[in-house]
């Protein structure tokens, strides 16, 4: 008899980590589609009516979100969208710059070739969005694209650091391809050298291509803003 309650709170407890794990998801997806902005503050209440479920996974859902450096939370003042100025965003793109390094070459000798061939069919995607100009359509794609290099290097310690950064930027690397008129072009033909690196199994050229693709990315953004 005394095994039902344990199954019940066990099957609760799941059921509770279910529903974190969906308002995380949907939560993330509003502040990376730029449904919620930067500084907007987040009313647990009001996101527990709106999802149709209870406020513990919203609150569980807040501190995954705030891990994942999307939200801040501060103290009798509640639970906000995370700015980032421009001072912290250079040093993110620093602190990334050396980690798409490390992904390039650790890429380039465990890369194998239907992974090497899902890249490649992913930049045909980023090319035709790039030609359309439309930023809706490319900037997922290029979150994807680098999102799975980072994958692929089957390091899930530098996977995790790797995306705790891209969520920090996410801002300001849509921002770039949106006002900075020559940022598709040159965003597409760095991502083909990328793939051609990678092909070639060059872990010094992949590092180096992505080191300066990350560092580069910084100077557009100044010039995009400026």
């Amino acid at each position: 008899m005394a095994s039902a309650p344990a199954h019940a709170d066990a099957l609760e407890l799941l059921r509770s980590h279910s529903l974190t794990t969906l308002v995380q998801r949907e939560l993330e997806h509003r502040i990376l589609s730029g449904t919620l902005a930067p500084g907007d503050k987040l009313n647990e209440e009001d996101l527990a009516g709106q999802l149709n479920v209870s406020r513990g996974p919203v609150r569980e859902a807040f501190r995954a979100l705030e891990s994942a450096g999307l939200l801040r939370m501060e103290k009798n003042r509640g639970v906000f969208v995370r700015q980032v100025s421009i001072a912290e965003a250079d040093e993110i793109y620093e602190v990334r710059a050396g980690l798409d390094e490390l992904v390039g070459r650790l890429l380039a000798i465990r890369i194998k070739p239907p992974e090497l061939a899902e890249l490649r069919e992913l930049l045909k995607k980023m090319q035709q969005a790039a030609r359309a100009k439309d930023v809706d359509a490319y900037y997922p794609l290029n979150v994807r694209f680098h999102d799975r290099l980072a994958e692929l290097t089957r390091n899930k310690t530098l996977l995790g650091a790797y995306r705790r950064l891209v969520n920090e930027l996410h801002l300001y690397r849509k921002e770039t391809l949106a006002r900075g008129a020559d940022s598709f072009p040159i965003s597409t033909r760095e991502h083909a050298q990328i793939v051609e690196a990678l092909a070639r199994k060059d872990p010094d050229r992949a590092g180096k291509l992505l080191y300066e693709h990350a560092m580069e990315s910084r100077d557009r953004l100044h010039a995009a803003l400026s």
